[in-house]
């Protein structure tokens, strides 16, 4: 407090010192006023106010002063500063509906957007300038019934959350039906003012408009078991959806937080970039794009996102290209990390399809197990960017997203956009990273059916490695005789083995290998190997979802349930259970807040388990180092440690259960 104190007191003080300062934790009430002011960037701002008249004579006026007149006796204000305040705020109001030519109504609740921001006890120029910059930056245009905000609301939910997106489109419960006030008074309608206060502490200094979308999402996920369970009728889930936010208590806010970062972190950038014409000042959104929303199958993705998400290491969104072509359009050229699947195929011949599908699910596995860089858990569909073609390929996307995919998106302008846009980056020059991003299958037959026995090595068309194994497939599959069908259909179900992959300089991966046998030692750990990563290897396919413990426990797959605590490496205990399943081994984390729910905290094969190790002193603390082996040693991935009581019987089932799988895997 005393450096961010001494910071503000400096002046010149900008919002990326406070947040560093900061750092997520909650402001102290008597320096928010200055947060805020900075976070919204109106310190030294004139007062706006100075050339007005000061009449209150608009037509809505008395509308106004009801409302505002409302809010004053919901504040604990001393009697004789009420009609100084009420004066206040009346002007802020009139003053703004006059300035920007608005007409007033209680609906659009600008006196919730107010309330925060009177409990700062501001002088009124600075009250003008916070509500205006609000409005102005954090508050999306046609927020209203009906509006863009509620159709791109929708469409994010469906992509990270199809089942329950599906369920409230057949309930016909719109986005715009219950976070209307949500999104138009940033949670202040509902939440109480401390909760509030701490969600704009930490929206403000975000800084990103677009992070209340992600907030809403974690509600509405949050809600999520209620809502499937419900047998209520419409009316009354939309009251329960809509009045949720006021079940948030201060202490559930920093979960709020990063789950909505995590969530985020999942979300391609062209939810951003295609959609900012939401926010900002209005002369910028009249050149608004035309793209209907409400029309939109799914999530939209720019080519140049595509072409860069799977070029970048590390977190983020990685895409996995379908291309959905015609064979001879996709033959005659296509984007080399893509797989083919034709989209024709559906209505001729659906076995066929049926068969593809699979086929590409697999591909879309190993691609993301080899590391390759057509990896990628987000499926992207490309068509040709012409309407009438792409029909087809709007129908394979409905088949993916009634089965409940997750991440599934449409990649803007298809094929086409593609080619314009490699023109305008101007690929030929040799220096950039992007050529060879266009490949083209002919040639004989015979070329072809070697290349997909995997005997050939892919050689100069390999554009740098991108045309890892999804290509070579998709060419197998291509080559409609029936020989190669069988064997690369052999190929793709047979995944017990370890695939021989060509690697290529990008496929980050170790030399390959066969049948190495994951080490797997069980023995005394003296002190902790520091060095070693520690994370609480959330993997990827686990957004931390919210589930029932006890739900969990009874799964018919779940073989053990261990009620145990996993250690931090800062010693914090979380009170967790281990389950372990045939193949996997879950760490359930309990939610405090919520009795008898648990986050996913974990998820981890169990052939990826390398070491097991308790130590003398402590016989109940049990370590799990996972990983990968193979010629040249052991390589960590993940460590997690957990205080398990008997440790000892606990230990014993899970060794049993490794070895299975491991003896399943050699045979």
């Amino acid at each position: 407090e005393k450096d961010l104190a001494d910071a503000l007191e400096e002046g010149g003080c900008d919002l990326e010192t406070v947040r560093n300062i900061i750092q997520g934790r909650q402001l102290p009430a008597d320096l928010r006023a200055k947060v805020w002011k900075i976070a919204l960037n109106v310190v030294g701002k004139g007062d706006s106010l100075a050339s007005w008249d000061g009449s209150l004579d608009l037509p809505e006026q008395s509308i106004i002063r009801k409302d505002c007149q409302e809010l004053i006796d919901q504040l604990s204000v001393p009697e004789e500063e009420k009609s100084v305040l009420l004066l206040d705020i009346e002007s802020v109001i009139t003053f703004y509906c006059k300035s920007r030519n608005v007409k007033y109504s209680s609906c659009l609740g600008w006196i919730h957007l107010l309330k925060p921001l009177v409990h700062l006890l501001l002088p009124r120029s600075d009250l003008y300038n916070c509500f205006y910059a609000i409005m102005n930056k954090f508050i999306p245009r046609d927020c209203f019934m009906k509006g863009r905000p509620f159709h791109l609301f929708r469409l994010l939910l469906q992509y990270h959350e199809p089942e329950l997106c599906s369920f409230l489109d057949t309930k016909k419960m719109t986005p715009d039906s219950y976070a209307l006030n949500w999104l138009g008074s940033l949670f202040s309608y509902y939440c109480s003012a401390e909760v509030t206060q701490a969600i704009w502490d930490g929206y403000l200094q975000q800084a990103d408009p677009f992070f209340i979308y992600f907030l809403m999402l974690i509600i509405l996920v949050n809600a999520k078991d209620v809502i499937l369970a419900q047998e209520s009728d419409k009316e009354e889930m939309i009251k329960f959806l809509e009045t949720s936010p006021a079940n948030l208590h201060l202490e559930d806010i920093e979960d709020l937080f990063s789950l909505a970062q995590y969530y985020c972190s999942k979300t391609p950038v062209s939810f951003r970039k295609d959609n900012h014409s939401l926010f900002g000042s209005s002369l910028l959104g009249l050149k608004d794009d035309d793209t209907d929303l409400s029309q939109a199958l799914c999530l939209a993705v720019s080519v140049s996102e595509i072409l860069q998400a799977n070029q970048q290491q590390g977190e983020g969104v990685r895409f996995f290209v379908v291309d959905c072509r015609p064979a001879e359009q996709y033959n005659a050229g296509h984007l080399s990390t893509a797989f083919h699947l034709d989209s024709d195929l559906m209505l001729q011949n659906p076995s066929e399809f049926a068969q593809s599908v699979k086929s590409l699910l697999e591909a879309q596995k190993q691609s993301i197990e080899s590391g390759s860089i057509a990896g990628g858990e987000h499926l992207c569909f490309m068509g040709s960017g012409r309407e009438e073609e792409d029909m087809y390929m709007n129908m394979v996307l409905a088949h993916f997203l009634q089965k409940n995919k997750e991440y599934v998106s449409i990649a803007k302008g298809g094929f086409m956009a593609l080619q314009q846009h490699l023109a305008d980056i101007n690929v030929e020059g040799p220096e950039n990273g992007y050529g060879h991003w266009i490949a083209s299958t002919s040639g004989s037959r015979s070329s072809i059916n070697s290349s997909a026995d995997g005997d050939s090595p892919n050689g100069s068309s390999d554009g740098k490695g991108v045309k890892s194994l999804v290509n070579k497939m998709t060419v197998a599959l291509k080559t409609k005789s029936v020989n190669v069908k069988e064997k690369v259909i052999s190929f793709i179900e047979n995944t017990s083995t370890p695939v021989d992959r060509h690697v290529s300089s990008s496929d980050r991966v170790g030399k390959p290998y066969r049948g190495v046998k994951p080490v797997f030692s069980i023995g005394d750990e003296e002190e902790y190997d520091t060095d070693e990563i520690d994370s609480s290897s959330m993997s990827d396919d686990d957004r931390k979802e919210v589930v029932n413990i006890q739900t969990w426990i009874n799964k018919p797959d779940v073989k053990y349930n261990f009620p145990c605590n996993e250690v931090k490496e800062n010693g914090h205990m979380f009170p967790s259970h281990l389950l372990v399943t045939a193949t996997h081994m879950y760490c359930l984390r309990e939610i405090p807040s919520r009795k008898g729910l648990a986050y996913i905290q974990s998820r981890q094969a169990l052939n990826s388990v390398v070491k097991i190790t308790s130590k003398k002193k402590h016989p109940e603390l049990i370590t799990f180092k996972y990983g990968n082996s193979n010629t040249s040693g052991i390589e960590i991935l993940a460590v997690e440690r957990y205080l398990i009581p008997n440790a000892g019987d606990a230990t014993k089932a899970i060794k049993q259960q490794i070895m299975k799988v491991l003896d399943a895997l050699e045979s």
